[in-house]
């Protein structure tokens, strides 16, 4: 049983305040802002003019963020040093963005050379939106990602931390997905434009509302205390 308990114990995540997740959220939405503006400010170009680009810009100043960021909190901290926590989470960005190709795919997204370079950069922005932070976190570890991603069941900060955001990118994608097909003929309708933004602000707002859900769960813990 003492053993048990040392194996949970070195497998578990470190504690996370609100404070810190505020931190941590913020420094992730000021990365993406400050890719927006390098966008426009230095290569005049944003989502509608220069996707892929764009993309591009918000990949390389974001996913490092989240990969430095989230390696502090691998749960397995005595089996995993924090570099081999960052390359699991390079992995995950490979690994993340084979998936989110082919289920974009799947669903209906152009194929084409003229397309290959956009699906390429937008696979690697929502794999750094929606498995990066798991794989830091997490590494392999099946339980783990079954938890969030298969029942939705978030367990303390860092949890939600993953899991909302995570889900927020992917629901905020779909719904940006839904004016694609129409018959508008507007240029933001042109693959990945809209999903992108869905994307985005998807992931914006659930970083939010994981600060909001984690702050509830602990006023109910100090309830319960009381």
């Amino acid at each position: 049983m003492e053993t048990e308990k040392k194996e949970m114990a070195s497998k578990a995540s470190p504690s996370v305040s609100i404070a810190e997740a505020f931190f941590v959220h913020l420094i992730c939405g000021l990365g993406l802002a400050l890719a927006f503006l390098i966008a426009r400010h230095v290569y005049s170009a944003d989502l509608i003019s220069d996707p892929s680009r764009t993309l591009f810009l918000i990949l390389i100043v974001e996913c490092p963020i989240v990969i430095l960021l989230y390696s502090r909190y691998r749960t397995d901290r005595e089996q995993c040093s924090y570099l081999k926590a960052v390359a699991r989470g390079i992995l995950g960005l490979l690994a993340g963005a084979i998936i989110n190709a082919f289920g974009a795919i799947v669903l209906g997204a152009p194929i084409g050379a003229q397309y290959l370079l956009k699906t390429l950069n937008w696979s690697l922005v929502m794999s750094s939106f929606s498995v990066v932070p798991s794989a830091c976190v997490f590494g392999s570890s099946w339980m783990d990602w079954q938890r969030l991603f298969a029942y939705t069941k978030p367990n303390g900060t860092i949890d939600h931390m993953i899991c909302i955001p995570a889900h927020g990118a992917i629901i905020g994608a779909w719904f940006g997905a839904w004016p694609m097909p129409l018959d508008w003929e507007r240029p933001w309708q042109e693959w990945p434009i809209c999903v992108s933004y869905g994307a985005v602000i998807g992931y914006s707002i659930a970083m939010v509302a994981s600060l909001a859900f984690s702050h509830a769960r602990s006023g109910l813990q100090h309830v319960k205390r009381d």
